[in-house]
């Protein structure tokens, strides 16, 4: 299981140097009372203070509660992500879909038939929400990126899932802000029963965008998602720092290093982060090593909870 304090970020630092040798040398119920007017833009896990304050009983059921649909985006000519994809961090989820833009018969996926990506990922959401039945949160990724669904499962604890929540690492275009899709974003069952309703209307949300003003894919859903009354907000650690990362471990590690070079491990990342982006297969490999493998022999972890994996899950 995984480690909200400090020994997580060291698992992953080991995993990310590792990482980056490789590129050197081959070149957390309710936390927030959601409205329409949704003002505030930046939205942070829980702290350890929090979490300790809660009964043990309230925080064994909201550990239990949190079940996360994985939607992950696939291309035919991307087989090697998909591959590492599939034998990595997907079988953390509780479900875990692939959805392709066309048949492939090498991995089972649920075919779009289409390359369009704002279809592609209009398609997989209204698939999911039909489908996905039970789930509380549904995350949607690249096969590029890395993630660590239990630190996603930290972040959730004290955000209700009634509530219509649209996180991730938002930028702001003009006066629309959105999470970009290179890091993951995470859609509440509250944002994304709104968001299936306003895919009717084609006017405030069409199929095929605009023919003079061609938005990307994460642009149009964050159109649509404001005229539900759901807007972006971003996702950061109790300390402030980003959680859903648009950059690889490496390109991280090697910042703080050039950066803060005395301060490498508070300067690279949270200790919770959710995401890493630009992941090589080989590295993603790595990372499963270095996050759920490597462990100090003797050493004891004072989380205040923990997730039990998916039942009948091979999971690390």
């Amino acid at each position: 299981m995984i480690s909200e304090g400090s020994s997580f970020i060291k698992g992953m630092l080991l995993g990310g140097l590792f990482c980056t040798l490789v590129t050197l040398l081959g070149d957390f119920n309710k936390g927030h009372q959601s409205t329409t007017d949704h003002h505030h833009h930046h939205i942070q896990a829980p702290s350890e203070e929090e979490l300790l304050k809660l009964p043990e009983p309230k925080r064994l059921e909201l550990s239990q509660n949190i079940r996360v649909y994985c939607a992950i985006l696939v291309q035919p000519r991307e087989l090697s992500y998909w591959a590492a994809v599939k034998e990595t961090w997907s079988k953390h989820c509780d479900k875990a879909e692939f959805y392709s833009s066309e048949n492939v018969k090498v991995f089972h996926s649920v075919n779009l038939d289409t390359k369009d990506k704002w279809l592609m990922l209009r398609n997989a959401l209204k698939h999911a929400y039909a489908n996905g039945k039970g789930y509380s949160w549904y995350f949607v990724a690249l096969p590029s990126t890395f993630a660590i669904i239990e630190n996603l499962k930290f972040f959730l604890l004290n955000k209700d899932p009634g509530q219509p929540f649209y996180i991730g690492h938002t930028v702001k275009s003009g006066e629309l802000e959105y999470a970009e899709l290179e890091g993951g974003l995470v859609l509440s069952v509250e944002a994304l029963r709104r968001l299936v309703g306003v895919f009717s209307d084609n006017v405030k949300c069409p199929e095929q965008g605009s023919a003079l003003w061609k938005l990307t894919e994460e642009k149009e859903l964050a159109v649509c998602l404001k005229y539900t009354g759901v807007f972006a907000e971003n996702a950061e650690d109790s300390e402030g720092k980003e959680v859903f990362n648009t950059k690889s471990v490496t390109t991280l590690i090697k910042e703080a290093l050039a950066e803060k070079p005395q301060e490498v491990v508070n300067g690279c990342c949270s200790d919770v982060a959710i995401t890493f982006h630009g992941q090589s297969p080989n590295h993603m490999q790595v990372l499963m090593y270095g996050v759920y493998r490597l462990r100090p022999y003797g050493h004891t972890f004072h989380d205040s909870l923990i997730f039990l994996p998916p039942v009948d899950s091979d999971n690390d």
